[in-house]
């Protein structure tokens, strides 16, 4: 069977196809600017040129006529008609807490996931978008909603209630969430499979490191804690969201800064994190070279964000009273031998010791902790697109 994924942001869309009998990628591409001039698809078919395809798309539905034409293309598509497509899975940002897993979608799927776009008021609405225009085009293809809040469920009451007034939670249902979870859940097992062993029996610190960042606790294969939290705010520092701070900053800059809430929810969310404390970019392989051309600032960024990762990973370890791997996902995470040793070199303490000649390497699975018996130490290319596929065959199989 092959899967479609999709993954609809307010003015762009990514998709995937996926043969879920051998798990490769057929064809993949963006779609961006919808609803903004100069709207364009970039399309890739597996053994074939990239085509770029410049077409006005007004809406998300126009753009995924375009993308499922592409698909199709006699010259550069990947399969002859849309009877080959098996099931579609979307990508939902916030399932709230009303879904713990992965569901076909109907009609009470599509009002719960709308319940949830006061959660999620930036990500759910494009989302939705995405699955009514792939309703319409494919009304009689399964259709799958796969939340990235869903693999964070299982953490536990003392790791999700806020120390509030328990009335929020009970009216607004105002809790820690959780977010990556998809890409947690996917690098997590994968890492059991590379180590050979069950996940039910490992204690798993996973690290999403990216602009968006977030450190997850698996025990057993299940979340048990994880450092975003209401919001994709809460946690790390990141590439422009400043993470954890003292809550009482928000009112004291308000007033000295004459500005509203707004305002500095702006500064919070798209001015701080490393870009805030360096001036200079957002982008982590720019700090670092700046960093190495011996920019302060920039080195002062990337020790505050690995510090950050230290802590929560400490806590974690703290919190499993041990850890069998140690994952590094996500562009940075991936990408990134500096950050790495930057963590990894603060947590001898918990017998996690790195092989710098290991560590070299980039965007591929490697095991890069010296052969001691201490913590395994991983890099694990995330691919939330496949564990979306996999989610989504399960269920139309199930149906």
């Amino acid at each position: 069977m092959n899967i479609l994924v999709i993954n609809c942001g307010s003015s762009s869309l990514k998709y995937q196809l996926i043969d879920a009998k051998d798990e490769s990628v057929l064809a993949k591409g963006l779609v961006e600017r919808i609803g903004i001039e100069g709207s364009r698809i970039k399309h890739d078919t597996t053994g074939k040129e990239r085509v770029i395809i410049e077409e006005v798309m007004n809406d998300h539905k126009r753009a995924l006529e375009l993308v499922l034409s592409s698909i199709i293309n006699e010259e550069y598509g990947a399969i002859k008609s849309m009877d080959e497509i098996g099931a579609v899975g979307h990508r939902v940002v916030h399932g709230g807490e009303k879904f713990s897993e992965s569901v076909i979608i109907d009609e009470e799927v599509m009002n719960a996931i709308e319940d949830c776009i006061e959660l999620a008021p930036l990500h759910n609405p494009p989302n939705i978008m995405g699955i009514q225009a792939c309703k319409e085009l494919m009304p009689n293809i399964p259709m799958v909603a796969v939340f990235d809040t869903a693999f964070h469920q299982t953490i536990p009451k003392e790791n999700y209630i806020y120390p509030l007034p328990y009335e929020y939670y009970e009216k607004y249902r105002i809790r820690r969430y959780g977010f990556h979870g998809t890409s947690h859940k996917y690098v997590s097992q994968r890492a059991a499979d590379i180590l050979g062993k069950d996940i039910k029996d490992l204690n798993i610190v996973t690290c999403h490191l990216g602009n968006g960042s977030s450190v997850t606790a698996v025990q057993g294969g299940k979340s048990i804690d994880t450092s975003m939290g209401f919001t994709p705010l809460e946690g790390l520092v990141m590439g422009t969201r400043s993470g954890d701070i003292d809550p009482a900053i928000i009112p004291f800059i308000m007033e000295k800064e004459n500005i509203d809430f707004d305002e500095v929810n702006d500064i919070l969310n798209k001015k701080s994190g490393v870009l805030g404390i360096s001036g200079i970019s957002s982008d982590f392989r720019d700090l670092e070279d700046i960093a190495i051309a011996g920019n302060e600032r920039a080195k002062l960024a990337l020790d505050i964000f690995c510090h950050r990762v230290i802590k929560y990973i400490a806590a974690y370890a703290a919190q499993m009273c041990s850890i069998d791997a140690l994952v590094f996902t996500g562009g940075v995470g991936e990408n990134s031998d500096i950050i790495r040793e930057g963590i990894c070199e603060n947590l001898v303490c918990l017998n996690i010791i790195m092989d710098h000649e290991l560590n070299k390497v980039r965007g591929k699975e490697a095991i890069i902790s010296k052969n001691i018996g201490g913590v395994t130490i991983m890099v694990v290319p995330t691919n939330e697109e496949l564990m979306i596929a996999k989610e989504t065959l399960s269920l139309a199989n199930n149906r």
